[in-house]
């Protein structure tokens, strides 16, 4: 996926590159100057930088660690902030039917993307190794504000949306901020707003993952945002299937037939936790939810190169 503009007024595009969450970020702001563009992307960093705090499995100080620490013990008292992301990855985990499931973190590591796998991990160890993973055992106090995990070994983590609500609520202090335009792109999770300096809606190049300088072609962003998933890098084959990184985590067993999901959204959370959920879906299942859903719309290539598309997309050759 890559991003085509072009420019000419008294307005410019500044664009910075850098590494937050462990991922790599480009945070581009339309203003006057890069002096002003500064002040912009900084105070995006430091709203970046606060969200990993926040959902980070990795600080044991965060408020999900404690989560996790308490699982099968007692109910945490969290930030307003961290319980309705919660609460929103639930509804996202039943609209999916567990495709999506935010307890995914409790999955135990058996398979390995990095060419070290010699062998498929044995059935008993893959139904293992989701054993501690559904969503519907984590439980949610409304009035106190308390996050419970029921089982002991549960875990909660954010890997499939904390990327995409990191880019939203950039996007949305940097417009109430005054920033006229610019994107947040978040490792592929890239969320937009207003238009180029020239007046033309942000542009995507849909790239062809069998072929990297290829594209499909272009699509118009306006106020939406847009994520890709996909396996080409980091998948393992075995009995000539391709195995994708992705893991559906009702099953243990990670995603085939697909090789990219793009998936167009008003918010990067939703479509960054929908293009992971697609993966694990299917083709037919994928499409027919994404269908269902309002605003919502996504483009699928298959494992030979096929193209696959929701209603209302128009690709721009």
């Amino acid at each position: 996926m890559v991003l085509i503009a072009t420019s000419a007024s008294a307005q410019h595009p500044y664009k910075s590159t850098l590494k937050l969450m462990g991922s790599r970020f480009e945070i581009t702001v339309v203003t006057h100057s890069q002096e002003q563009a500064n002040q912009y992307i900084n105070l995006a960093i430091d709203e970046i930088s606060r969200i990993e705090k926040l959902i980070s499995s990795w600080d044991p100080n965060s408020q999900t660690s404690k989560i996790n620490a308490h699982a099968g013990i007692s109910p945490v008292s969290v930030d307003a902030e961290l319980f309705n992301l919660i609460k929103r990855a639930i509804d996202l985990s039943k609209i999916t039917d567990g495709a999506f499931d935010i307890s995914y973190a409790a999955m135990d590591n058996i398979w390995a993307f990095d060419g070290s796998m010699t062998q498929m991990p044995t059935p008993e160890q893959i139904k293992q190794s989701v054993s501690k993973v559904d969503y519907r055992h984590v439980i949610l106090n409304e009035k106190d504000h308390t996050v419970f995990l029921k089982n002991e070994g549960m875990k909660i983590g954010f890997g499939a949306i904390g990327k995409g609500y990191a880019a939203d609520k950039a996007k949305a202090l940097l417009i109430q901020k005054g920033v006229p335009s610019g994107i947040i792109n978040a490792s592929g999770d890239m969320t937009t707003w207003g238009t180029q300096p020239n007046g033309q809606p942000w542009q995507v190049a849909i790239t062809n993952p069998m072929d990297k300088a290829k594209a499909y072609g272009l699509l118009p962003i306006t106020q939406g945002a847009v994520v890709t998933s996909g396996n080409y890098e980091k998948y393992v084959e075995f009995n000539n299937i391709r195995y994708a990184h992705i893991i559906d985590p009702r099953t243990g067993y990670p995603a085939t037939g697909i090789i990219s999901v793009t998936v167009f959204a008003p918010k990067a959370e939703l479509a960054d936790a929908l293009a992971t959920s697609v993966f694990v879906m299917g083709i037919d299942a994928g499409l027919n939810r994404i269908n269902q859903l309002p605003n919502i719309a996504c483009i699928i290539v298959d494992d030979k190169g096929q193209l696959f598309t929701s209603h209302h997309i128009k690709i721009t050759h």
